[in-house]
């Protein structure tokens, strides 16, 4: 039961109320699942100036020049955003803040949606930066007030970890007491503090140090760390949304549950460890809670017992640790997968065709939904590795393969990947005299993450209107000659332009621009759906091999064929689902039998 004052929020939701509630004044960040919610709720918050930066580096040093003009900041992203975000984030640690600086890491167990499942608690240790981590939407509200107070007190940023499941998963909670930063907006100026010149540095890195120390007497404490009651045969060491699990599993056992993973509380660990008869130590991916428990010198369960890789569940835990419990009674329900598949529509499926057809072209990808061009019977994609490592991954096979590469060397990008990481690589493409060709997708949004702006697409975070760059003019200012703008839904232009890029000697642009299927103008506009006109269909299965998911197959015996006066060998037809299909038009191109039409036409 709920009374009228409780919320029921995801654990994305909440984090943006404790933004609000902690008094944020300047957020900043960069899409990636699974925080992306976090911003887009954040900017409904009156008082709290939010934007989309162009990548996580400079959404993280525009909330530290917030955090250096005296308000409470706030930086989110990804876990590997934090990878793009390390340089700044490191100093920052020797700066230190004026008004309060939490930093959001949303790390991906299981990848979900990630190119890997790395564990950012060692962000924390290798940057010498608390971290904390809460375990379900209430205590992640609560938590990161308490971690802009802990900023401000301290002198640090504050790192906060979040996992998939804490992010998405929904929680009853209340609205709680508005906070403000002790520090006084204004400039205010402290060079040896933050001029991080070799000498000012030295001086600085002798404060974090002495930071560290006073951290770990915060750590001691009930605050963020708490011992939970229990039987003492076994006892439990566990922290973020590992802690749910271990309640579900094993209910009975005394936990020491870490809401701060680092520094660790080292007095209460040996304390607790002395108590119990057994001690596990459970977390998700790396064993960094063990690897640092033990070398306290405590005898400990973990990673012997708990896989280090993927998503944790109840019954995973109660199974590693009791192999005898009847472990399906916590298992989780298996639901059917879902295939993924670029939309109904969507335009980089005519890029991807025709790159499917170049059998001998090395098409290089990015990070995207158009990542998904690498899936059959597309299987256009042959390498991805981070944001914006197409562009120059193409230039270094280029400079590898010297003349045998020309002509062979595709990469594709999507505009706001371009944005984020993409333009510095072709600066170097072009400075370096690549022979390469670069797609730019440009569908007007950063889609796979849910359709958020970016510098391209002529709108801010809100929604209103605001600078768009002009991808074509930038290109051309980086000293591509060679940039030539296609609708990708035209099937034979597309091609067309491929080609003549690649038959040039010197670096080449195409932009494939036509706006997301998903967008809220698209969704608004009529289309008129195309449907197969069955009995012209000669089985060439021409359209299918688009991929759309509209389109259907289906197979007929050399009876049935006869039977319905097709041609003896024909093994099938194709069909489109009109209530799927969006009217891009590129079956219709590809369609040579007259098959694929438009309603009244």
């Amino acid at each position: 039961m709920t009374d009228d004052n409780s919320l029921w929020m995801s654990g994305n939701e909440a984090i943006a109320m404790g933004a609000y509630e902690a008094g944020v004044k300047v957020a900043s960040g960069y899409p990636g699942t699974p925080s992306t919610e976090i911003m887009e709720n954040l900017s409904k918050y009156e008082g709290v100036y939010t934007e989309w930066a162009p990548n996580e580096k400079v959404g993280l040093e525009v909330a530290i020049g917030a955090s250096f003009a005296g308000v409470r900041a706030f930086a989110t992203m990804k876990h590997v955003g934090v990878n793009v975000a390390a340089d700044p984030l490191f100093t920052a640690s020797y700066t230190g803040v004026r008004g309060g600086l939490v930093v959001i890491t949303a790390d991906d167990p299981e990848m979900h949606s990630s190119q890997n499942e790395q564990d950012n608690r060692n962000y924390a240790y290798a940057a010498k930066l608390p971290m904390i981590e809460p375990s379900e939407p209430a205590e992640a509200k609560d938590l990161l007030k308490d971690a802009f107070e802990l900023s401000e007190k301290f002198d640090t940023p504050v790192l906060f970890r979040i996992t998939t499941r804490v992010a998405h998963v929904k929680g009853v909670l209340q609205k709680g007491d508005m906070r403000e930063s002790a520090a006084t907006c204004g400039i205010e100026k402290a060079p040896a503090k933050i001029v991080m010149l070799p000498a000012n540095a030295r001086a600085r890195r002798k404060v974090v140090e002495e930071r560290t120390a006073k951290l770990m007497e915060v750590a001691e404490g009930d605050a963020f760390n708490r011992v939970e009651e229990g039987d003492r045969k076994r006892g439990f060491i566990t922290g973020g949304v590992s802690y749910l699990y271990v309640k579900e599993a094993f209910p009975e056992a005394a936990v020491l549950k870490l809401g701060m993973s680092w520094p660790l509380p080292e007095k209460k660990i040996k304390e607790f460890a002395a108590s119990v008869d057994e001690l596990f130590i459970v977390e998700e991916l790396d064993p960094f809670l063990e690897y640092h428990i033990k070398a306290m010198g405590v005898e400990c369960h973990g990673k012997d017992l708990i896989p280090n890789q993927g998503e944790l569940n109840t019954a995973i835990v109660r199974s590693s640790i009791d192999p005898d419990s009847a472990p399906e009674l916590f298992a989780p329900a298996e639901l059917p997968m879902r295939p993924p598949n670029m939309c109904a529509g969507c335009p980089h499926r005519g890029v991807f065709f025709n790159l499917s057809r170049m059998k001998d072209v090395f098409v290089s990808g990015d990070i995207g939904c158009y990542t998904l061009g690498f899936l059959p019977p597309l299987s256009a994609m042959d390498s991805c590795v981070c944001m914006g490592a197409s562009v120059t991954i193409a230039h270094g096979m280029a400079k590898a393969l010297g003349d045998e590469g020309k002509g062979k060397l595709v990469s594709v990008i999507g505009d706001s990947t371009f944005i984020h990481t993409g333009i510095n690589g072709l600066i170097n493409s072009v400075y370096n005299d690549s022979k390469t060709v670069l797609v730019i997708l440009d569908n007007r949004i950063t889609a796979m993450t849910g359709q958020q702006n970016n510098p391209a697409s002529g709108h801010n975070i809100k929604g209103e209107a605001a600078n768009a760059i002009n991808i074509e003019e930038l290109c051309h200012a980086v000293g591509v000659k060679h940039v030539e703008v296609v609708n990708p839904h035209d099937i034979a232009e597309c091609r067309k332009a491929l080609k003549t890029a690649l038959e040039l000697d010197e670096m080449a642009v195409v932009i494939s621009r036509a706006p997301c299927v998903l967008l809220p103008e698209m969704k608004k506009a009529e289309h008129r759906p195309y449907n197969t006109k069955t009995e012209n269909c000669a089985g060439c299965m021409a359209c299918v091999k688009l991929g759309c998911p509209a389109i259907s197959w289906t197979n007929i015996t050399p009876e049935e064929a006869v039977a319905k006066g097709y041609k003896e060998k024909q093994k099938g037809f194709a069909v489109i689902n009109e209530v799927q299909c969006n009217g891009c038009g590129q079956c219709a191109a590809l369609c040579k039998f007259e098959a694929i039409n438009r309603e009244g036409e």
